[in-house]
């Protein structure tokens, strides 16, 4: 089964559509099909798993800048659900959570937003992850 899961969501670290282009592994999953993205969302809303979902663009210098802390955030708090979107890739995910700057972290509980996140701001971003968790 978990190969199942692993296929369905691109496993630990995997990109959702199957691009490896990353050499490290990471325990956030990058989604570039909003199919996928809606499957993935369906099932962490029927828990009571904290959702953080990054908002960025490859063109995005402060996304680029705190990457490697989110992606330390997604070690550090394994009990967490990460993603992570390009809104130029999924625009109408970007705009149906109403992204209006890049980076944005959404934090979601139950398919309902609990707290969001306008900017690197990595210290800001870890206080809501460990309040809402």
């Amino acid at each position: 089964m978990g190969s199942i899961l692993s296929a369905l969501f691109g496993g630990v670290g995997g990109a959702a559509d199957g691009d490896d282009s990353s050499a490290e592994l990471s325990a956030v999953i990058a989604f570039h099909s909003s199919d996928r993205w809606q499957l993935h969302y369906n099932s962490v809303r029927a828990t009571n798993q904290l959702l953080v979902v990054d908002f960025s663009a490859s063109w995005c210098a402060p996304c680029k800048l705190i990457e490697p802390a989110f992606n330390a955030m997604a070690t550090q708090f394994p009990d967490v659900s990460f993603a992570k979107i390009d809104v130029d890739e999924l625009p109408d995910v970007a705009q149906e959570m109403n992204v209006q700057a890049m980076p944005t972290f959404v934090l979601m509980k139950q398919g309902k937003e609990v707290d969001r996140v306008v900017g690197a701001k990595k210290d800001e971003l870890e206080r809501k992850i460990v309040k809402h968790r």
